[in-house]
């Protein structure tokens, strides 16, 4: 007995030893590669959600490496185990659209009219997230809006890699407008809306649905924080949050490359700007360029880039980064012209912050009728963190009750 309670101590010395190494290894290279700027709302808090996202990084490495799962599949696992139950106000369903997974939020309140649908596509670089990891906002949106809300869960790369998640949202979204009597949905009221990746999904189903005659047109979009091109990861934003919580710049890219090729073979090329020929990269420049940003977004430091030409053998890995489908900004004008009424939400201190600035130009300039809130003290992801309890943030909450507040306008 003694032996077993001699091993029981040892034991639990030996994991609390790891788990004080874990941490201390997590809060050294937080400290030592994460920028928190003064203005972020709750810098404390961000930094201890960034440790924490860290720890879950660093213990899916080391079960890849001894064999037991990959580190994907791991941190997938530790997202997916949250479950909130039944809701008192909302009745929650899981369907399949086509091949689709979704899960479908209906106000339980009597409505004497036909309700608002929301079509979300989550957030996550297209290599993570799920119906669990956005449940709460959903449930938000849907109790708040009195919307109905459909959740997708679209294929995750780099098992699955472009256009497969844009497939699925296009496709879930031409079976609910198909199918909409079913849902008490007006069919004049349907909007698409997604954070992040999820924004691009959403940028990318809006330009497809736009000349589509033989579905309802589309009420609005409402984009946030999204991610709309991969041509210049040197625009003022890339370079002022580069090291900004809870998306660096060598991330956004990362992610893009998992979901085009399922690998990152080409990182430094993109980060660098060596990946698209500087001709092509000319012919976008009315769209994608620092001129476009306004001059206050530029005040915190940003450096003119050089241009840089690539190898025939990069670009050949890189050139579906000039379809509108992957990358929404660099749609043609008459296409942009048809597009609904469009929400934009940025962060000042997100990397992503100037590709939602040229999308907002872009749109205004071609007609569209944008309303555009900007979190001066934002940063990426923190809308999804909006009820998170003691890791919640009032600027998340705020701009999360302005998209309602559209949501309800419409």
């Amino acid at each position: 007995m003694a032996v077993v309670y001699t091993l029981l101590v040892l034991f639990l010395a030996v994991f609390i030893a790891a788990f004080i190494l874990l941490v201390m290894g997590a809060m050294n290279f937080d400290f030592s590669n994460s920028e928190i700027p003064p203005g972020v709302n709750g810098p404390v808090k961000l930094r201890i959600i960034h440790i924490i996202l860290i720890s879950r990084a660093v213990v899916g490495k080391i079960l890849e490496n001894i064999g037991i799962c990959s580190q994907v599949s791991f941190v997938r696992y530790i997202q997916g185990r949250k479950t909130l139950g039944e809701d008192p106000k909302l009745f929650i369903k899981d369907l399949w659209f086509e091949k689709v997974p979704v899960r479908i939020y209906q106000p339980k309140v009597p409505s004497a009219s036909q309700r608002r649908g929301v079509m979300f596509f989550h957030g996550g670089g297209w290599v993570f997230g799920s119906l669990e990891t956005h449940e709460k906002l959903c449930r938000n949106i849907a109790r708040e809006s009195e919307s109905v809300v459909v959740s997708v869960g679209y294929r995750l790369a780099p098992e699955h890699k472009y256009p497969a998640a844009y497939e699925d949202c296009l496709n879930a979204t031409v079976h609910f407008l198909k199918n909409i009597e079913h849902y008490g949905v007006d069919p004049a009221k349907v909007i698409v809306c997604g954070d992040s990746a999820g924004g691009n999904l959403a940028a990318a189903v809006s330009q497809t649905l736009a000349g589509r005659s033989d579905l309802p047109r589309l009420r609005a979009q409402i984009l946030i924080y999204p991610g709309l091109q991969a041509l210049d990861f040197n625009l003022p934003s890339y370079q002022q949050n580069r090291g900004v919580p809870l998306l660096f710049r060598e991330r956004a890219a990362f992610y893009l490359l998992q979901y085009l090729n399922g690998d990152a073979s080409n990182l430094e090329e993109v980060l660098e700007g060596s990946h698209i020929p500087v001709d092509i990269k000319l012919n976008y420049r009315k769209w994608v360029s620092p001129d476009n940003i306004p001059e206050k977004f530029k005040v915190r430091g940003y450096k003119p880039h050089v241009l840089l030409d690539c190898t025939t053998e990069v670009f050949e890995t890189a050139k579906r980064f000039c379809e509108p489908n992957l990358c929404p900004l660099l749609a043609e004008d008459a296409l942009l012209q048809q597009l609904p009424e469009s929400f934009i939400l940025t962060c000042e201190y997100d990397v992503l912050r100037d590709d939602g600035l040229l999308y907002k130009k872009r749109l205004e300039d071609n007609g569209v009728r944008v309303t555009w809130y900007h979190l001066e003290d934002g940063f990426h992801g923190i809308i999804n963190s909006f009820n998170s309890e003691w890791l919640s943030f009032s600027s998340g909450k705020r701009g999360l009750d302005n998209i309602v507040t559209f949501l309800k306008s419409l």
